[in-house]
């Protein structure tokens, strides 16, 4: 997808106009400066950022357009702010991001100060060390941790009705096959806007599987 495409599909849905679209282009100019001090982003996909991060992070508030529309979303590993700050800048709700890095986390502070995002917040905490008050809303995580084990370290921040958008790479279908065994949910998989190697696992109702207890053999044993 263009830069050109990317910002097209924005406009369409009215987020590169007011307080959103003045927003996200501060958002690119933070990330761009900040890039020269960390490493944010790959150098290479600077040209590219409007498609391959800002559109890649915005389309995932589509897909959770039926859950409450102030519950709290909680973006894991929230890195140069993708999808976390993108996500905060295009909904007024609260919104978590989760990252353990310091030099990160302050960024992520300094850009929510910045861009005015009051409903926003950083966790500088590993994802299983975090505690809500209340469940998640939706739980977002771009390239954090393959998909079993990102049930196990944020689990506990879910309940049935929470709804997870995890974006993935090529291997989203063995990542998934790979966590089934262990996690069961209502699994869907959308295509990427952006990338038609990249897919978007959509979870809800996820919960760990029972596992077989151990059978006994029975009748009496000999003496």
């Amino acid at each position: 997808m263009t830069e050109e495409e990317a910002r097209a599909w924005l406009s369409d849905r009215g987020w590169l106009t007011g307080q959103a679209g003045e927003r996200l282009a501060r958002l690119v100019d933070l990330v761009i400066s900040e890039n020269d001090r960390q490493n944010l982003i790959a150098a290479s996909t600077i040209p590219a950022i409007w498609a391959r991060h800002i559109l890649d992070s915005a389309q995932l508030l589509p897909l959770a357009e039926a859950t409450p529309a102030d519950g709290h979303w909680f973006d894991l590993g929230s890195g140069g702010g993708f999808p976390g700050l993108v996500i905060a800048c295009l909904r007024e709700a609260p919104i978590t991001l989760v990252e353990t890095r310091a030099l990160r986390a302050r960024f992520l502070e300094s850009c929510i100060a910045e861009l005015g995002l009051a409903h926003a917040r950083v966790a500088q905490q590993k994802a299983e060390q975090v505690r809500a008050g209340l469940p998640a809303a939706v739980i977002s995580a771009r390239a954090f941790a393959p998909l079993g084990r990102l049930f196990d370290l944020a689990h506990h921040l879910s309940d049935p009705e929470t709804l997870w958008l995890l974006p993935k790479g090529r291997n989203a279908q063995l990542e998934l096959a790979s966590a089934r065994q262990e996690w069961q949910a209502a699994f869907h998989v959308k295509q990427s806007v952006t990338d038609a190697d990249s897919a978007i696992i959509v979870a809800s109702s996820v919960k760990r599987r029972q596992k077989a207890a151990s059978r006994r053999p029975s009748g009496r044993r000999r003496a």
